[in-house]
């Protein structure tokens, strides 16, 4: 069993920015690839971000690119999630998820293809 726990959510102006961190309870982290997903209030759960556990690959959500930036630090076994020129519209419960078994250079964007999931932190955003 893997647990997941992120911190670092929090109350944020618009313009602002954070900066999740989820960190792993397994000693093989370094081969999971991990995303990020959020949810907003009376919505579905949404990709936002992930990275492959070679660290070569990421991909983003089109809402994201350019402000977001997900990366991993596989000695401390965490990942990153760097929110820069947050909006209103990002604000949702941010969780995220480890994927087993995916290529080294797969960052896998369908929630389906994610085994473990946090309870996640809430980020809002006030205009």
């Amino acid at each position: 069993q893997v647990q997941l726990v992120e911190s670092g959510g929090g109350l944020v102006q618009a313009g602002g920015s954070l900066r999740l961190s989820c960190t792993a309870s397994v000693r093989t982290f370094r081969s999971y690839a991990m995303g990020w997903f959020r949810q907003a209030p009376g919505k579905e759960r949404d990709f936002v971000a992930a990275i492959a556990w070679s660290g070569v690959s990421t991909n983003y959500a089109d809402s994201v690119k350019g402000r977001f930036t997900i990366s991993r630090e596989n000695a401390k076994n965490t990942v990153y999630l760097q929110m820069n020129s947050l909006s209103p519209d990002d604000t949702a419960i941010y969780y995220c998820a480890s994927s087993v078994g995916v290529a080294p250079d797969i960052a896998p964007m369908a929630p389906r293809l994610y085994t473990y999931w946090g309870r996640g932190t809430q980020v809002t955003v006030s205009s």
